[in-house]
């Protein structure tokens, strides 16, 4: 089966001379920073190397969650959810958010206890957490034969859809005067004198002050040839979409299968806990920073050795303005997903919701997630290279606080007051003598 498709974006004709700031990727958190740039009235150049949310933005489950965030994104999370609920009226287009809520399921190692411990992180947000059980989780779960007892209740949480969000912040963008270039890939940074001048795309040189590099899975690859050391690794994660079935409107995560209601009338669906990492090259290089993120979550990880490994191994490391890139050679990641995760979590989503067992899978797809050491993003500058930002990493994170991200890498770039501190996403992290490591909030 074929992946999700977005919402088509159709290119500008012209590929400016000069502007304030290019943004490098066309996913949501790109989408997202360069309308808050042209917002504030900068010059914006937005450059996909294939089509708006053609990857990650467009294969995720389409949450929009603060429940079981690490406490470091907890701030920027609540902006996020902030800017969504007005985010179809700012955009003039659809997004898809709904405030459904959504149930995490007290097992495992989220249990009762671990739950409770988490929720301390936002007393007194006014986010409405609460622990159910009983009746009033039966009412939230009609037809709920998981076995789930009892779970944590994240009512403003909530869903949009993937491929609606990022093509539609996209366009607005384009509203307010940004330049958007699909099928052109930037290959890479000018610098003169220590500063950035410019980048080279594909099809020419653009001038400009700022770059934001927002390319989700090829951030590393395109920071390495940039002289900037990012340690970030790709997980995969396979999904699946069910035809129209009337079930629960709040969404559940559990240790079996995570679901969700879509504004089409079906599910997508999900292993709750299981995510596959391909062996490649760079699972060695960056072993010893990754070590304290597989030891917490070494049960969900499932490691293989695929084609993944001659695919990266062959790839260029290094190349210059004048070559064809691997972001031309490949426009849009498209893995294919485990079949084995898809009959496991199909299996476990009809048996925990026989009205499941009405619908079928319409489709299913794979996704190669971004991750960091410590599981949370990179929005900062970079300090060996004035006029360089990152915007990367968000380690299955980032759709529900895209918007929140881009607003806070527009504020970096700018210059202002950043609408939440930046600290904990600073780049210097991985190299001041910072603990790095996932912190789950319990």
């Amino acid at each position: 089966m074929p992946g999700p498709k977005p919402t088509p974006v159709e290119p500008d004709l012209h590929l400016p001379k000069s502007v304030d700031v290019v943004v490098i990727g066309g996913g949501i958190i790109g989408a997202s920073t360069a309308l808050e740039l042209s917002e504030r009235g900068a010059s914006v150049l937005l450059c996909e190397k294939g089509h708006i949310a053609g990857e990650q933005s467009s294969r995720n489950w389409g949450w929009v969650r603060l429940g079981l965030r690490d406490p470091r994104e907890i701030p920027l999370m609540l902006e996020a959810q902030q800017i969504w609920q007005d985010l179809d009226q700012r955009t003039g287009r659809q997004t898809g958010f709904a405030r459904s809520g959504i149930l995490f399921g007290a097992s495992g190692k989220r249990d009762h206890a671990n739950l409770e411990r988490w929720m301390r992180h936002v007393e007194g947000l006014h986010t409405g957490a609460e622990m159910v059980s009983g009746a009033e989780l039966d009412g939230l779960l009609p037809d709920n034969q998981s076995g789930l007892k009892v779970a944590l209740h994240m009512p403003r949480d909530g869903r949009a859809e993937p491929q609606w969000a990022a093509p539609a912040i996209a366009e607005a963008a384009r509203d307010k005067g940004a330049c958007l270039m699909t099928n052109c890939a930037v290959r890479s940074v000018d610098v003169e004198n220590g500063y950035v001048s410019g980048v080279f795309t594909e099809r020419g040189r653009v001038a400009c002050a700022r770059v934001v590099l927002a390319g989700g899975a090829w951030s590393r690859l395109f920071a390495g040839n940039a002289g900037i050391d990012l340690p970030q690794l790709k997980v995969l994660n396979t999904v699946l979409r069910t035809s129209l079935v009337n079930g629960p409107e709040t969404a559940i995560w559990s240790d079996d299968f995570a679901m969700r209601k879509r504004a089409d009338g079906g599910y997508t669906i999900a292993s709750g806990h299981e995510n596959t990492v391909d062996i490649v090259p760079d699972s060695f290089r960056l072993a010893l920073q990754f070590v304290p993120a597989f030891r917490q979550e070494w049960r969900s990880l499932r490691f293989r050795l695929s084609k993944r490994w001659a695919a990266e191994a062959g790839e260029d490391r290094t190349w210059l303005h004048t070559d064809v890139t691997p972001f031309e050679h490949c426009r849009v990641l498209d893995p294919e997903p485990s079949a084995k995760v898809l009959r496991r979590t199909w299996a476990r989503a009809r048996k925990g919701f026989p009205v499941l067992e009405q619908a079928e899978i319409v489709q299913s797809w794979a996704g190669l997630i971004d991750v960091t050491p410590d599981a949370i993003p990179v929005i900062s500058s970079v300090d060996t290279m004035p006029g360089m930002f990152i915007a990367t990493g968000f380690s299955g994170h980032g759709f529900g606080i895209g918007p929140g991200a881009g607003r806070l890498m527009a504020d970096l770039v700018c210059e202002t007051t950043p609408c939440v501190d930046p600290a904990a996403f600073r780049l210097s992290r991985f190299t001041d003598g910072s603990k790095v490591r996932p912190d789950p909030g319990y």
